[in-house]
């Protein structure tokens, strides 16, 4: 029945905590972390670059603008992608269901992020036949469009898909394209909700 398993990316596949993003900009001169997102959320910044309306030095730019902040953009770089902890799970996993089905990325994502992702988590990347990251294909989770690019790449139909994502908006969106999706709570669960599709790896 299922041909492809699509994965979300943060606090799926990589654990993620934005507060640590927060601190380290704060460590640099910042505002307090607290008041960090207060500042972002009005302006869409980070909305137009997770979407590619924005290249990563004009994204610097109006960040550290926005905050007050003189820091170069090496520095800036290492803050903003200081986010990533450790990976949720296994390669084993990844490398067994990839010989079975085929494994599409589906991710809110930018590029400086992701950048940081092919340098740490390269090996758990290396098993996906695809990626559908919101910065290139210029749609973010829950716009239809994104689902619909990830169901092509994925070379078969919404209901042949089983897509797992750890927000609940997220998971209703796929559900809307057809494809069947369970909210990710742990690696336990997720194998057990496999499993009980009678998905194998």
């Amino acid at each position: 029945m299922y041909k492809a398993i699509l994965f979300d990316l943060g606090r799926v596949l990589v654990h993620f905590d934005f507060v640590r993003g927060y601190q380290a900009f704060e460590a640099l001169g910042a505002c307090p972390a607290a008041e960090i997102p207060t500042r972002l959320a009005p302006t869409g910044l980070v909305e137009r670059f997770e979407t590619g309306g924005i290249e990563p030095r004009d994204f610097h730019r109006e960040f550290i603008g926005i905050l007050e902040l003189d820091v170069e953009y090496g520095r800036f770089c290492s803050a903003w992608s200081s986010i990533f902890t450790h990976a949720l799970l296994p390669e084993e996993m990844l490398e067994r269901l990839a010989k079975r089905y085929r494994l599409v990325l589906i991710s809110n994502t930018n590029a400086l992020h992701f950048i940081n992702i092919r340098e740490n988590y390269g090996h758990l990347l290396r098993h996906f036949h695809d990626l559908v990251l919101s910065y290139e294909v210029g749609a973010m989770k829950p716009d239809p469009r994104i689902y619909r690019a990830a169901v092509d790449r994925a070379q078969c139909r919404p209901e042949e898909c089983f897509y797992t994502d750890d927000i609940p908006a997220y998971i209703a969106g796929g559900k809307a394209q057809g494809i069947d999706a369970v909210q990710f709570e742990s690696r336990q669960q997720l194998e057990r909700e496999m499993r009980a599709r009678g998905i194998e790896w």
